[in-house]
């Protein structure tokens, strides 16, 4: 049966932040400020053994691993940072006149196995760290005292990620004040009809009845455009028996709505009441915009009915030197500057993430794929001592799958499905890999397999059965399809040759390609009904050409958007670094490479190295290439022009250099000094990339993009630097909010103000004012120095700077300094 979904979505806009986190239901205040935190030394340590013992004050969100001792004997796998067990403990004050209400602990994320306490009584456990939940604690508070909440934090299986995770509470806490008579947590759920004129907005809400009578009430929905005008609304009486629940549904009218997309993300905010005897005693607001998909096995993907690729990437939850605990500001930054570069896709590897990530792709205009799970029920193997290498462990998360995997999809897809942003549920990555941990006979090779020889060793008895893939994915879409019908399911597949032969891709709607794109023509012939997509891809060429000649194919993933902390190499590295961006979120060569493929806006770039073959190798700054280089594999004498070029234009007086240019134009020009160097030359359709061999000259370099016309459309120039003379500030928000995050960016220039890319000196941060350092990031992978004090070296004459704003600023002085510099400052007034 031909497989053409049409879906049409809405999700929501808060009208303010302390809204967009909550759990959809009561009032919600977050209670970050101000915890005690302490590390047991002994996992048999028990609260009671530390209630003496030194606590330190921390704020939340906080990671503690990022503050770490990185060290050689650590796993690779998690970036050489240590786990421990953690205690969090915070003395809250409840109202005396809240008695009567019910009150809830609301945790965006704890990594891991957390447990809660209220004044000495257990609330709960939740072993997955990625998942947003909530316990009710009203009948251990003590109203009008302080109670005590206590959590246990058990990351002490430091090595159960094959990239680095966090620990700790490392996202928002909200403390949640409810009538007995309330919706239910995210019970808000509203999924669109498109009409032969305009669509019907289908509304579920599922209220609560906590008390000891039966209640009679009346469900109100408004939905509210940007500007302010109800444009639709509903009244739906519901009567609820004692300690009941009860759903409402209605649908609401709107003839000619704003429709969302990635180039106009319109928004429209739905407002729920629930009103008793005529007096409201709930309300939520959930933020939303109209817009529908199609999916079709031989067009791939229209949005709004416009047949479009998908130019996404993958990302993972950390920042750098933040760890895990990455504030809003530093995800705007980062997403805006992705877009910048023309990604219009992001997919959450390998789990759900912060509720401000996808409230940014809302409101940006990013696609958004919603991936759940990077192991089943049994373990991956875990590199202990460098990617790929060494002896691999195998902690992990696979123990609590049987017990809680369906209960954590439940909670992702009811958390997130109002989100526009949101296009698909992933329910796995790479949990076919061959034989880590399944095997299939057709590994064997031969016969009709596309196999000359025996793949990754071939058939392996002992192994799990390859076919209870089938089973457990028929299982988990059938939980994903119970709380959210408008949206496909999909998995990225690791090992296709083998998950053919079982039913895992036939249980998904559509279906992720990792690495794979040699079985897309083999396969849209043999299964014509299947949607094909890159889930996970290599930066190359060839890999975007694959989806770009194929109509069939409707996009591809990168690997990896965002350098990101783990799966790291061999020390010194502190992670993974194929990201179009770098630790501390700036563009990278490779970024540029991509924008001059993915961008409408016209765009140059230069890069330079020494030529190869004229006593040097090519750059190889990716962790695929240097693999390959140290296995002997990889061919030194290069064959394509690098994407990893960075715009250094400082050598020895008549060296060979490679020169490339990363542009959209038809052409490119190369000036030296105000004079051509070189021939001006086309567009290279087989590698996207312009080069010269010139020698080097000290001055200006500059590209010249024109158009077949021979007109210039774009233009790029790089500076030979003399010696490091002073910090620059040169990025700053000059204005922030009370508790706000500024990123502050400097670079080391020269005495005539250019950048000195060759620096490293090390800068010291002071500052003076309400606030505090949260890191320094330079984006050096192979940095391996303290990164909890302040002071840390430049990279390319660079670094960025992250200072949270306290509740009592009015303004911030950030001084940078170093040996033998002239220092800067940056000054930020605090509102």
């Amino acid at each position: 049966m031909k497989l053409k979904t049409v879906l049409v979505l809405i999700a929501i806009w808060a009208i303010a932040g302390s809204l967009q986190a909550q759990p959809g239901f009561g009032k919600a205040e977050k209670i970050n400020n101000s915890w005690s935190f302490i590390l047991q030394k002994d996992s048999n340590e028990q609260l009671s053994d530390l209630r003496y013992k030194r606590w330190r004050t921390v704020d939340l969100p906080h990671d503690w691993s990022v503050k770490g001792q990185l060290s050689p004997t650590l796993a690779s796998a998690t970036g050489y940072l240590p786990g421990g067990i953690g205690w969090y403990r915070k003395d809250l004050m409840v109202p005396k006149e809240k008695e009567g209400e019910k009150v809830y602990l609301y945790f965006e994320g704890v990594y891991n196995r957390s447990e809660v306490f209220v004044n000495g009584h257990s609330l709960g456990i939740r072993p997955n760290g990625y998942i947003s939940f909530m316990y009710d604690a009203t009948p251990y508070i003590k109203f009008g005292e302080e109670n005590e909440i206590d959590v246990r934090v058990d990351h002490s299986r430091s090595a159960d990620s094959r990239w680095y995770t966090g620990s700790g509470i490392y996202r928002d806490v909200w403390l949640v004040y409810a009538n007995p008579v309330h919706i239910e947590q995210w019970g808000v759920y509203a999924w669109p009809e498109k009409q032969k004129k305009g669509y019907n907005l289908n509304v579920e809400v599922e209220v609560a009845n906590e008390t000891g009578q039966s209640s009679g009430l009346v469900v109100k929905n408004e939905l509210i455009s940007a500007s302010g005008d109800v444009v639709a609304k509903s009244s739906d009486k519901i009567n609820l028996e004692s300690n009941q629940t009860g759903k409402v549904q209605t649908a609401l009218k709107v003839s000619d709505p704003e429709l969302w997309s990635v180039e106009s993300p319109a928004l429209y905010t739905l407002k729920t009441s629930v009103l008793k005897d005529g007096k409201p005693v709930d309300e939520a607001s959930t933020v939303t915009g109209f817009r529908d998909f199609t999916f079709d096995p031989n067009k791939g993907f229209a949005l709004n009915g416009e047949w479009m690729k998908m130019k996404g990437v993958c990302l993972h939850h950390d920042g750098g030197v933040l760890g895990s605990a990455v504030p809003r500001e530093v995800w705007q930054r980062r997403l805006l500057t992705l877009k910048e570069i023309g990604v219009n896709a992001i997919r959450t590897s390998h789990n759900p993430q912060a509720p401000d990530l996808y409230e940014l792709c809302d409101e940006i205009g990013l696609l958004v794929l919603d991936e759940a799970f990077d192991e089943w029920e049994f373990p991956k193997r875990k590199w202990l001592e460098g990617w790929n290498v060494g002896t691999p462990g195998y902690q992990g998360s696979y123990d609590f799958f049987e017990e809680w995997g369906e209960k954590d999809l439940v909670d992702q897809v009811k958390r997130d499905r109002n989100h526009p942003s949101v296009f698909a549920w992933s329910i796995g990555n790479e949990v076919d890999y061959p034989n880590d941990p399944y095997s299939h006979p057709v590994l064997d090779g031969g016969g009709e397999t596309g196999f000359t020889q025996p793949i990754f060793g071939g058939y392996k008895k002992d192994a799990p059965d390859a076919k209870r893939l089938g089973d457990i994915a028929e299982r988990l879409v059938k939980v994903v399809k119970q709380y959210d019908q408008s949206r496909p399911t999909t998995a990225g597949l690791a090992g296709v040759a083998m998950s053919n032969q079982t039913g895992y891709p036939f249980a998904l709607d559509i279906t992720g390609y990792n690495y794979t794109e040699s079985l897309y023509d083999h396969d849209h012939a043999e299964y014509p009904e299947r949607v094909l997509f890159g889930s996970e891809n290599r930066h190359d060429m060839a890999a975007w050409k694959a989806v770009t000649s194929r109509d069939f194919v409707f996009g591809q993933f990168l690997w990896t958007g965002i350098d990101y902390l783990g799966e790291s190499g061999r020390w010194p590295s502190r992670g993974f670094y194929s990201g179009l961006l770098d630790f501390g979120g700036f563009i990278k060569p490779r970024g540029y490479y991509r924008q001059s493929l993915w961008s409408d806006k016209p765009m140059a770039y230069l890069g330079t190295y020494p030529t190869p073959g004229r006593g040097s190798i090519s750059q190889m700054n990716d962790v695929w290439s240097q693999l390959e280089a140290e296995s002997g594999r990889g061919n030194r004498e290069e064959k394509v022009p690098s994407m990893d070029a960075w715009p250094i234009w400082n050598y020895q007086d008549g060296q060979s250099i490679r020169v490339v240019c990363y542009t959209n134009a038809a052409q490119a020009e190369l000036l030296l000094n105000g004079e051509k160097v070189g021939e001006k030359k086309p567009y290279d359709e087989e590698t996207g990339i312009i080069y010269w061999d010139i020698p080097y000259k000290a001055g200006k370099l500059e590209v010249i993009g024109l158009n077949e016309a021979g007109d210039q459309i774009s233009k790029y120039a790089i500076q030979s630097s003399g010696r490091p003379y002073a910090i620059k500030v040169i990025s700053e928000e000059s204005t922030i909010e009370k508790g706000g995050v500024a990123q502050v960016v400097i670079q080391v220039v020269d005495e005539q103000g250019a950048p000195v890319m060759l620096s490293d000196d090390e800068v010291k941060c002071q500052i003076h004012g309400d606030a505090r350092l949260l890191g320094l990031e330079a984006s050096n992978n192979s940095d391996m120095s303290d990164y909890t004090d302040n002071k840390q070296r430049v990279f390319h004459g660079r670094m960025i700077a992250y200072i949270k704003a306290g509740s009592e600023a009015d303004s911030i002085e950030v001084r940078f300094s170093a040996n033998w510099l002239k220092p800067a400052i940056a000054e930020i007034e605090v509102k």
